[in-house]
This record gives structure tokens, C-alpha cells and sequence, in this order.
């Protein structure tokens, strides 16, 4: 059996905020096409900031990669847009459930279709966001701030799957879930993961959850620099 692609390599990278903050130093991680890779450790470890610097989102909190190389499907990504990211199929699920608090639910999942041009797209996109998340569907006329976190956490990543990824980074999923509903939110992880195809690079402190649902892992640690 053939060893699957790597889609996404991250050799060697070193960030650093503001000019002068030392925030990662030497992360290397490759990404297997179609399955999901986990980044474990505690606060502070650089977990959030290896996802940013793979999505582009550093430049927002003044961070710049200043090392290294981030590969997607071969080709250099540092210097590329999120949009750019978006449209070759890599979203980010923020940590924290980022909703707009005053749109329902289902104005939420329709603002990750802005890349996507065509109306019968964007409607079956929302119908398979629908089936894997059926208390979205339930709540769809809700307004997000009136809905309970793990409705939010559904909602964020309901709303990365309206762009139709091949890739999906997702920050802290479990944080401050009941564990019922982490592992309700992990079970989807999977079944997108089977089913669709979606390739998963996610950043979790509940180790034994990530573990048990991950391909493979990495650790990630202060110590040792």
C-alpha cells in the first residue's frame, strides 16, 4: 500500500511578533493527504501560532514567519493571502467559536460561502452542512449569540465547510465544551474526514481526545530552546 501525499510540510519555521518576540523556533510537521494530524501541548507552547503561520493569519497580530518554509501541495505559501489560502482549500476554524453574534445561525454558515460564485453550490453545500449537523438545522433561525457553545463550535466549522475545503485547521475545538459535546464535535471531525475526504490539522489540549480520533500527533513544548 502506498504511503499517502503529504499536502501540507512545515519545515523548520520560526516566528517572531513585532520584530523582535521569538514566539516558534524550528516546528516541522508534515500533513498526510486525507487524514487528521493532531498538535498537542499546553498553553503557550506555539500551537495557535503554527496554525496562523500555516493560514496567513500572523500579519493581523503583527507576526511574520522569518524562517523556514511552509509548503502546500509543493508550492510556498508564506507569502499568499488568506483569500489566496481559502481558494486553494485551506480554512481555519478560529479558537474561541468566532461567530457573528448578531446574524441566526444560518447567516453565519451562508458568510463562508463568499468565495463560492454559484447559488446551487452554496445551497448544497448548506444542505450537507445541514446533515452533519442536524441541531444546526434545528437552531437555523437562531441568532448565534442565543445558542449554546458547542452550537457555535457546529456553526464555525459548519461555516469552513461552506468553502468547500480539502484542508481544514482547527484550533482548540474541545475548549470550554462539555465533554459530551467534544466528543459529539469529534465524531463529525471524523465523519467529514471518511466521508468527504477533508484533511484535518488540528490544535487540542485534551490529548486523550485528539489521540483518540487522530492519525498521528505532535508535540509541542517550550522547553528545549
Amino acid at each position: 500500500m502506498d504511503a499517502p501525499k503529504i499536502v501540507l510540510n512545515v519545515n523548520g519555521i520560526e516566528v517572531i511578533y513585532n520584530h523582535v518576540i521569538l514566539v516558534l523556533k524550528g516546528v516541522s510537521l508534515n500533513v498526510p493527504q486525507g487524514k487528521i494530524v493532531a498538535i498537542l501541548g499546553g498553553n503557550g507552547a506555539g500551537k495557535t501560532t503554527t496554525l496562523r503561520a500555516v493560514s496567513n493569519l500572523l500579519r493581523g497580530e503583527r507576526g511574520a514567519v522569518t524562517k523556514g518554509s511552509i509548503e502546500l501541495r509543493g508550492e510556498r505559501i508564506e507569502n499568499l493571502s488568506p483569500a489566496d489560502l481559502v481558494q486553494r482549500g485551506v480554512v481555519q476554524v478560529m479558537e474561541g467559536r468566532h461567530c457573528f453574534a448578531h446574524l441566526t445561525i444560518e447567516e453565519n454558515l451562508l458568510t463562508g460561502g463568499y468565495t463560492r460564485k454559484d447559488k446551487t453550490e452554496i445551497a448544497r453545500n448548506l444542505d450537507k452542512v445541514y446533515t452533519y449537523f442536524p441541531r444546526l438545522k434545528t437552531r437555523r433561525a437562531s441568532q448565534a449569540a442565543y445558542t449554546s457553545g458547542g452550537e457555535q463550535q457546529m456553526c464555525a466549522i459548519g461555516r469552513a465547510l461552506m468553502a468547500n475545503p480539502s484542508m481544514v485547521l482547527l484550533d482548540e475545538p474541545s475548549m470550554g465544551l462539555a465533554p459530551q459535546i467534544v466528543e459529539e464535535v469529534f465524531e463529525i471531525v471524523k465523519d467529514l474526514n471518511q466521508k468527504e475526504k477533508v484533511t484535518f490539522l488540528l490544535a487540542e489540549q485534551n490529548t486523550n481526545m485528539a489521540l483518540k480520533y487522530a492519525d498521528y500527533g505532535y508535540i509541542m513544548s517550550r522547553a528545549g530552546w
